[in-house]
């Protein structure tokens, strides 16, 4: 099955993996958890003698933190700019302690507070009245029911009476069905409790109240700070992303020295050489950086046939900087020519990646 779709939850696709952590785990845990704090660590942050990659990279304190507050009674609250892997460290978290990731709304104007509680399949509901059998939980009553995490994706994307929904539902662990009946309710079983992600950039959008925000712990996901494991996260999921196509140029080192070098001049407004550079509005995340990378290593593959450069690189940059504000192609061309240009003097992959920006900056 896991063949046959774009991508499986995650605890599909590291079933082996969660298997062995099961297996070899003795350490104490929580009641309802899936497996103890210590090994949902060694999932996320790998260990190499159960053969467990390492999946999240950067701030290995920070797992920490976040494995410590879904012990306690808060929810958990990741909050940082876009691209810096909230929702993917969202799903891990919530794979190794429940077992299932998928227990998920996605925040929206589009939500409403029954996306949050209950709604009713209105067949069953038309022909029997209201019963067990005509309801529909949402993922979060399913979460309750199960002892499980339930995840909330930009929470603050959805409207201030359904952000004050979760106030009560944080508070006393309990949903009410009025509708089977008086005192008819479903409170949280062991293990329950709410992972809630939300963008940065999204601020003042639907800012939460102080009463929701007591209801969470909050911890910032900041970009990888380490240019050696932004590199080895970019290449291992542009491999991973490869794996199923018939064809695939190797990513050479030097290519993905420039990807991640690119992104991060970018993204902090200073090179490794200490130049100061404008800073683009758009998104220079990591996961940006993955998807350029991808994208050229499919033009490389499929278009021409031919090993990845740096020009492929170039080519595929465009479609991340050119998005909204039309200073960002000023601010992409004078990088290319202060920064890329004299790099390429001396290197043929940043030559290549010189040319090619160029060319296609000046359509």
């Amino acid at each position: 099955m896991v063949d046959d779709i774009q991508r499986a939850p995650a605890e599909t696709r590291y079933a082996d993996e969660l298997d062995r952590l099961v297996q070899a785990d003795t350490d104490p845990k929580p009641k309802g958890w899936h497996l103890s704090p210590r090994a949902v660590r060694r999932f996320i942050l790998g260990d190499a003698a159960l053969d467990v990659s390492q999946k999240f990279f950067g701030d290995d304190p920070l797992v920490d933190r976040c494995i410590v507050s879904l012990m306690g009674q808060q929810g958990l609250m990741l909050v940082g700019e876009p691209g810096t892997a909230k929702s993917l460290l969202s799903e891990l978290l919530s794979a190794a302690i429940s077992g299932t990731s998928t227990l998920v709304v996605q925040g929206s104007a589009g939500v409403i507070e029954d996306h949050l509680r209950y709604g009713w399949n209105y067949a069953v509901l038309l022909a029997e009245g209201p019963s067990e059998r005509a309801l529909v939980p949402s993922p979060l009553l399913s979460a309750m029911r199960g002892g499980q995490i339930a995840r909330i994706e930009e929470l603050t994307r959805c409207a201030p009476e359904v952000q004050d929904a979760m106030i009560s539902l944080m508070s006393e662990k309990t949903i009410a069905i009025p509708e089977l009946g008086p005192g008819v309710e479903h409170r949280a079983a062991p293990g329950f409790n709410v992972i809630g992600t939300a963008n940065l950039r999204d601020r003042g959008v639907h800012d939460m109240s102080s009463a929701l925000k007591r209801r969470f712990n909050f911890e910032t996901v900041l970009p990888i700070a380490d240019a050696a494991f932004e590199k080895e996260l970019v290449g291992k999921q542009v491999a991973e992303r490869m794996a199923d196509h018939p064809v695939a140029p190797q990513v050479g080192q030097d290519v993905l020295d420039v990807v991640v070098a690119v992104f991060r001049d970018l993204r902090t407004g200073t090179t490794a050489e200490g130049a100061s550079v404008s800073v683009p509005n758009s998104v220079m995340s990591t996961a940006e950086a993955v998807n350029v990378a991808h994208a050229a290593v499919l033009e490389a593959a499929y278009l021409d046939g031919g090993p990845l450069t740096g020009g492929h690189i170039a080519r595929q940059l465009r479609g991340v900087v050119f998005k909204d504000d039309p200073e960002d192609a000023r601010k992409l061309r004078a990088y290319v020519e202060q920064i890329a240009k004299p790099r390429g003097k001396s290197s043929r992959v940043w030559s290549d990646f010189y040319k090619s920006a160029k060319a296609s900056l000046s359509d």
